[in-house]
């Protein structure tokens, strides 16, 4: 039978494991994102959104800068779907139907992420507006592709997209590496699988093989 003072000492040592985990979160994470984007699981994931957190969510640095930074790395992919929605161009159906799935995928991760971020008490911030961060899809990435021939549009938004997608996995990787909330690495995994499931469909379309562009 385990006594108060061994159930107390684990205790102890819980809590100092806990510690050095969240000192060495900032470490871990730049370890994660230097790991090769082109490794992706090939396993599908649902677009659905899980319910909100019903307690205070603890988010650690970790947790709060990957999530700030893929919210708008969503909201740029979200923009470039929606321009290659209004054109003519970007008409094949196969294409269409595979930029409607990763338009809702997108839309229910983002719900998330500003579901935890709120249980977490953390303000929403665009720390990264005007850099050229690795697959975001800027506002000059945008007025690049408008002025590009229609024929060449879809394949260089495929390659824009896949950029995005790939750099994702490697967020998402660094994320569970040394990410201090579970609920924060659970939707780490479950994006990075959804990733994978959209980079297979991506490579099925023109453009969509081969190394991502370099920003």
């Amino acid at each position: 039978m385990t006594s108060r003072a061994e159930w107390a000492g684990r205790a102890g040592r819980a809590g100092r494991i806990v510690g050095v985990v969240v000192t060495l979160a900032a470490t871990a994470l730049a370890v994660g994102l230097t790991r090769d984007a082109g490794r992706v699981d090939r396993t599908a994931a649902p677009a659905s959104v899980a319910p909100a957190p019903t307690s205070p969510v603890l988010l650690n640095g970790t947790d709060d800068a990957f999530i700030q930074l893929l919210l708008p790395m969503n909201d740029g992919a979200l923009a470039l779907i929606d321009d290659l929605d209004a054109r003519p161009s970007a008409g094949d159906p196969a294409l269409r139907a595979v930029l409607g799935d990763i338009r809702a995928a997108h839309r229910a991760e983002s719900v998330e992420l500003r579901r935890l971020l709120a249980a977490g008490n953390r303000p929403e911030q665009n720390i990264h507006a005007g850099h050229q961060m690795p697959g975001m899809v800027t506002d000059v990435a945008l007025a690049e592709l408008r002025a590009a021939p229609a024929a060449e549009v879809p394949t260089r938004a495929v390659g824009l997209l896949r950029a995005h997608l790939a750099q994702t996995v490697v967020l998402c990787r660094g994320e569970q590496t040394a990410g201090g909330s579970p609920e924060v690495r659970t939707l780490a995994g479950r994006i990075q699988e959804a990733r994978a499931a959209e980079l297979n469909a991506l490579a099925r379309q023109p453009g969509g093989t081969g190394a991502p562009p370099a920003d």
